[in-house]
């Protein structure tokens, strides 16, 4: 993955978890916001898992001569996915716990 790629990446990733903080943490309508962020947050992990298993359903297609290379980009690209993965599981749980407040 190159740098530019990797790079907006992260700053996507960073935007996406600041906005849902931010949301989940502001004063307005709680439990709307809350329900309305949980049902987002299970799409978006819905959507990376289906990513991952196109990357891997992918991988097999590749020329020998890059078959290196694109297996490490798909397993870079697999491990940034599980970890966005489990930051959305988490957020879901908080949501969940504060629905019960």
């Amino acid at each position: 993955m190159s740098k530019k790629t990797t790079n907006a990446l992260l700053l996507v990733t960073g935007a996406a978890i600041g906005a849902a903080a931010g949301i989940l943490f502001a004063p307005e309508k709680g439990r709307e916001t809350r329900n309305w962020l949980s049902y987002r947050l299970e799409k978006y992990r819905d959507t990376l898992s289906d990513l991952i298993e196109q990357l891997m359903a992918d991988r097999d297609g590749t020329l020998s001569s890059a078959r290196t290379e694109g297996q490490r980009v798909i397993q870079d690209a697999k491990d940034k996915a599980e970890k966005l993965l489990g930051d959305v599981d988490s957020l879901i749980n908080e949501i969940n716990s504060r629905k019960e407040i």
